[in-house]
C-alpha cells in the first residue's frame, strides 16, 4: 500500500507531520493487533514509505522545527499512547510499568531503530553514490 498525499495543493508542515504521525500509529497498531513484528512486510514497507514521505518533505532534519526526526517521532507516539504518563505514574507509585506499556515501548523502539537507520543511510547516501566520481574500470 503506497501512501498517497496530494502535494499539488499547499500542505502545512504541521498538517503533514500530523498525517505521517497518524499513519505511523495506524501501522504500529495494526502490527500489534496482528501480533506481527514491525520489521516484517507489509509493516516495514509501509513504515518506510512514510519515512520517504517525511524525508522528502524535509521533516527528518533535526535542525528544523517542527520535524519528524526520531526524537520527535518518539515524543509524538509516546504522548498518543500515554507512555510518558504511565512511566511517571509507575515511578511515583514505585511499581512496574504495565505489560501493555512495555509492549508499546518495544514497538516504539522497533520503529525508532528503523527510522534512525533510514535517516543515517539516507543522509550518507551521497558519500557513496557521487555521480561526479569516475566510474571504476570493468
Amino acid at each position: 500500500m503506497t501512501e498517497n498525499v496530494k502535494l499539488d495543493t499547499p500542505v502545512s508542515q504541521a498538517s503533514l507531520i500530523e498525517h505521517v504521525a497518524a499513519r505511523l500509529q495506524e501501522v504500529v497498531d495494526e502490527a500489534e493487533a496482528n501480533t506481527k513484528p514491525l520489521e516484517m512486510e507489509p509493516y516495514r514497507g509501509r513504515l518506510f514509505e512514510l519515512f520517504v514521505l517525511a524525508n522528502g518533505a524535509g521533516l527528518t532534519d533535526s535542525e528544523l522545527e517542527p520535524n519528524l526526526d526520531s526524537d520527535a517521532v518518539a515524543r509524538i507516539l509516546a504522548e498518543r499512547w500515554g507512555l510518558r504518563q504511565e512511566v511517571n505514574s509507575s515511578a511515583a507509585a514505585e511499581r512496574a510499568i504495565s505489560n501493555d506499556g512495555v509492549a508499546k515501548m518495544r514497538l516504539l523502539w522497533s520503529l525508532l531503530r528503523m527510522w534512525m537507520e533510514w535517516c543515517y543511510a539516507w543522509d550518507r547516501w551521497p558519500e557513496f553514490h557521487d555521480e561526479a566520481a569516475p566510474k571504476s574500470p570493468r
